[in-house]
């Protein structure tokens, strides 16, 4: 048996679980460049869940699109994490609800007994953090891919 490749998915939609470290620079490297508005972002504190619908960067299907010369795709994408205990924002007010974000990356850092933070950074200077009591993190495509509006890919640094 081989192992799993990317072009193996076909056009079938991601729906990924991160329980630990490894598993959520997964996820952060599939989220990077998506972009939300704060609206899209909600905290249910009795649920005790965190949910995001972004607008995802197909990096998955990056290379391929332009090998073919095809257009790049975003895809609409909910990433979400349960056991928050806690949720701290810098850079931008839930009253900005048309404000749109751009998501950088994810990351955790452990706490004791499987505690520990969620970090979203996001471009701009502005971050989210999540206490959580245990890495607890979901993503799944909602939406058939488009074209994404821009028509290029995301670059860093240039």
């Amino acid at each position: 048996m081989a192992d799993a490749r990317f072009e193996d998915g076909g056009e079938k939609p991601l729906s990924l679980m991160a329980t630990d470290r490894e598993g959520l620079e997964v996820v952060s490297a599939l989220v990077q460049d998506a972009v939300f508005p704060v609206a899209e972002m909600t905290w249910d504190r009795t649920a005790r869940r965190f949910a995001l619908l972004l607008n995802r960067f197909r990096w998955e299907d990056h290379e391929k699109a332009e090998r073919v010369g095809r257009p790049f795709e975003r895809v609409r994408t909910l990433l979400v994490f349960g056991d928050v205990m806690k949720v701290a924002s810098q850079g931008f007010t839930r009253g900005q609800g048309d404000l749109v974000l751009s998501l950088l990356s994810v990351t955790f850092t452990p706490g004791e007994d499987g505690t520990g933070r969620v970090d979203l950074t996001l471009a701009g200077d502005g971050a989210i953090a999540l206490d959580v009591e245990c890495l607890d993190a979901t993503l799944r495509d909602v939406t058939r891919p488009y074209i994404a509006p821009s028509g290029k890919a995301p670059r860093h640094g240039q």
